[in-house]
């Protein structure tokens, strides 16, 4: 018997100009908007549990920010946190919601965005609730087109690892890892009211570049399908996207159609961004009509915790990593013997070094689970590599589907792979965590779905 109710709200939730952009290590401030960011809200209702699932176009959501969102929004509500399955869309040009983090800029700014964002995610958490309506559920596994995804990483003939490298380079190889071109899509479709999609693919929100804000190629997918589809509303959850971006290094003059490399070597603009949502959107488009249609019993939403070993630096590596990150800080890169995305690196892992210098050799983490009917989410607070992915969507063979979240419910950096440790590249060196992660996060997630 199908118990299952729907609702939907969202609101856009531009910054003030000026406010400090995040996603790079490089100072960027908000020169415009490109498009508009939103916090969406899925309230989802079944007997006498209900869970929300939030979508917010940021990079990442800090401890910090998603512990005043669970404040607000069971203030606001009556909803407790631990029924909220809180995810970024990780647009790398969303504003900062972390003063200092990663270079110098002004935190009034900032605090008072986080502010308003916390308020407008309560506000549509309470409108979602308001409106739940009877719906039933379909799903559908797509298959995303070439030339929108690659692995990032490769291996380069002179035996190194390089996280993209310049195009065309004659020293690269071959890439260190396999794509999942997999396309989950949840539908909802509800009485009296316009349906809902909730699409999962793992790929870097990193096409767009520059001081213009965007939501990148998750608000082409969304108002791609919405035009498309009378009405219809849409969430773009990330799957497991930490080593995969848009770049194909020896691209075709077609690939390079409205767009061009930016200082990281990598394939970016608007028209990039439009090329890409547009595509999945396709996708979406695809498989909709040809959903299979589920019964919802029931739901039901967990947290799972577990140990994790840290990456805590060597002593003798300190006094380096001081000074990079103390010159990145003060705005002084041309300081630092590296340039584009070797510095990058450097920077990074210099940043993961001082974080660490004092942290505990373990750290517990916190991942979330929601079952709606015999769909599976599982949700990880970082960005997960896709082999991590790919082992989690087969842990479980009765679920009709398992779909791995990225970037839910807080920010904690990569989840490399285990080999990627021995192999290298900037995700490795930058990782808070030691090369067990993968193997910890796999069985959090089994454990998660038993519980399930």
């Amino acid at each position: 018997m199908n118990n299952l109710q729907i609702g939907y709200a969202e609101n856009i939730v531009n910054p003030e100009l000026g406010i400090a952009i995040g996603g790079y290590y490089v100072p960027r401030f908000a020169k415009g908007i490109l498009s508009d960011l939103k916090t969406i809200a899925l309230a989802v209702k079944s007997g006498n549990e209900t869970a929300i699932i939030i979508s917010i176009d940021n990079c990442e959501l800090f401890t910090s920010v998603i512990r005043k969102i669970k404040i607000a929004v069971q203030e606001k509500t009556g909803i407790s946190g631990d029924k909220l399955f809180i995810t970024a869309t990780h647009t790398h040009t969303g504003p900062c919601l972390e003063a200092n983090r990663t270079f110098l800029c002004d935190e009034k700014p900032i605090n008072e965005y986080v502010d308003y964002l916390v308020e407008k995610t309560a506000d549509a958490c309470d409108r979602a609730i308001k409106d739940l309506k009877p719906a039933k559920m379909g799903y559908s596994v797509g298959k995303a087109p070439d030339r929108i995804a690659y692995i990032r990483r490769y291996k380069m003939k002179d035996g190194t690892t390089m996280t993209c490298p310049p195009i065309n380079d004659p020293n690269i190889d071959h890439p260190l890892g396999t794509l999942d071109q997999r396309v989950n899509v949840l539908r909802f479709d509800r009485e009296n009211a316009e349906s809902i999609v909730i699409m999962n693919y793992g790929l870097h929100a990193d096409t767009v570049n520059g001081e213009l804000i965007s939501s990148d190629w998750v608000g082409w997918t969304q108002e791609t399908l919405k035009k498309s589809l009378d009405g219809v509303k849409c969430l773009c959850i990330m799957g497991a996207q930490g080593d995969v971006g848009s770049t194909h290094v020896f691209p075709t003059d077609s690939d390079m159609n409205d767009t061009e490399i930016s200082f990281d070597n990598e394939m970016k603009s608007p028209g990039m961004a439009r090329f890409v949502g547009r595509a999945l959107a396709g996708t979406v488009l695809q498989v909709y009509d040809k959903v299979q249609y589920v019964d919802v019993e029931d739901i039901k939403i967990i947290t799972e915790n577990c140990n994790v070993e840290m990456n805590v630096p060597d002593k003798k590596d300190l006094p380096l990593a001081h000074k990079y990150a103390e010159l990145h800080k003060q705005g002084r890169d041309d300081q630092i013997p590296y340039k584009a995305m070797e510095l990058t690196t450097v920077v990074a892992e210099a940043v993961r070094m001082v974080k660490l210098e004092n942290s505990p050799k373990e750290n517990v983490m916190e991942l979330k689970g929601l079952r709606i009917g015999n769909v599976a989410l599982v949700g990880i607070p970082g960005e997960p590599f896709t082999e991590i992915g790919e082992k989690i969507k087969e842990l479980d063979g009765a679920r009709d589907l398992i779909i791995p979240c990225a970037l839910t419910n807080g920010y904690e950096g990569y989840f490399p792979s285990k080999s990627a440790y021995l192999e290298g590249g900037y995700e490795a060196r930058t990782s808070v965590f030691k090369d067990t992660v993968s193997e910890i996060l796999i069985n959090a997630a089994d454990k998660i779905l038993k519980k399930l």
